[in-house]
């Protein structure tokens, strides 16, 4: 079976972590430091605060940008319900927008009218690798007095015009989760260019701590260990690479699916999509899905249903969301990580083509 997903872990992350096991000094140290500079080198932030989850990641960036119980905080209808938990978290109130049929990702004039008086912050996902009209929205937040929380979870590495995500909100979440581009074994990563937020973002990890027994506020026990943060050091230098062979692979089918008739991912001019996953709309999908595993092709649904119709979220529901609902039946991520051969990519394109 071709998995739709693979984490690449080599003999340079085996070392890298038996190295921090040997030392004893296994907590948040020396080695989250670095990987926290060399994130930042990477990502174009000033500041990279690590943390144990792309979850927590979200809840410290809302908290440390000030948002508070009953604020109300718009995302995505469409994505991982970490968005909307972390909202909850912080207290606020998660309010979903519908999203462009394009891109899947959200949409602007859907953000602009649930705009309310108690609209504290958007919260854009930049999904599946590719980047939302970000200048737009850091537009729009500017121009209503509202806090830009990038979720960039899946987007490690995309660009507008050459300017990292990441780099345009208050503060961006990202997660390296085993699936995701780069990969801690469990972590998160908070940005920021704020030098307050920053600060406060190291004390809300580390129990509000500011020095032994000093404590600067409540805060929680989102720290990232070092065992960790070696393992990212060492996917981090692989990370650029293993982007390109992704893109490489999406250019591939992108070929391949175009001379067949399906439709493709799209992408704006300018925008680097860094395909943590490849998505397409296809019809009978489970009909589709069926196929592909018969002809040893492995694929995903993301997502089955909008946050909306979560039971957890279903009490935050506002209006309807129609793209979100149309979206959540059609779409196909096909196998498009940098472990594929070519053989692999050529299997997966012609198996793609026959299912549907």
């Amino acid at each position: 079976m071709i998995h739709v997903a693979k984490p690449l872990i080599g003999d340079d992350e085996v070392k890298a972590a038996e190295e921090v096991l040997r030392s004893g000094m296994l907590a948040q140290g020396k080695k989250v430091a670095e990987f926290e500079e060399k994130f930042s080198q990477f990502i174009g932030s000033k500041h990279s605060v690590a943390v144990g989850n792309g979850t927590q990641a979200l809840h410290a960036a809302l908290v440390a940008c000030g948002i508070k119980p009953g604020d109300e905080v718009i995302t995505s209808g469409f994505t991982f319900i970490a968005s909307a938990t972390s909202i909850v978290h912080s207290g606020a109130v998660p309010v979903f927008a519908d999203i462009e049929p394009k891109t899947f990702n959200i949409d602007i004039d859907s953000v602009k009218s649930l705009i309310s008086p108690n609209t504290k912050a958007i919260m854009p996902v930049h999904l599946f690798g590719l980047p939302v009209d970000i200048t737009a929205y850091r537009k729009l937040c500017d121009e209503n007095n509202l806090v830009l929380i990038e979720d960039a979870c899946q987007s490690h590495g995309a660009q507008v015009n050459g300017k990292g995500v990441g780099t345009f909100g208050e503060a961006a979440a990202f997660s390296f989760y085993p699936t995701k581009n780069m990969t801690t074994g469990e972590g998160g990563a908070v940005t920021t260019q704020d030098d307050k937020i920053d600060e406060d973002l190291r004390y809300l990890r580390h129990q509000g701590q500011k020095s032994r027994y000093e404590y600067a506020m409540v805060g929680y026990n989102y720290r990232m260990t070092d065992i960790a943060a070696a393992i990212g050091i060492a996917q981090l230098s692989k990370l650029s690479e293993r982007t390109e062979k992704r893109i490489a692979n999406a250019a591939f089918f992108n070929k391949e699916f175009s001379n067949a008739g399906i439709e493709v991912p799209y992408v704006p001019d300018g925008y680097k999509h860094v395909y943590h996953q490849y998505t397409i709309r296809v019809e009978n999908r489970d009909s589709v899905i069926e196929k592909l595993t018969n002809m040893g092709v492995g694929s995903g649904v993301y997502y089955p249903m909008g946050l909306h119709e979560l039971g957890p979220m279903a009490g935050f529901r506002k209006g309807n969301l129609p793209e979100v609902e149309k979206a959540s039946q059609e779409v196909l991520s096909l196998p498009v990580h940098p472990g594929l051969s070519d053989e692999e990519l050529t299997t997966v394109a012609e198996a793609v083509i026959k299912a549907i």
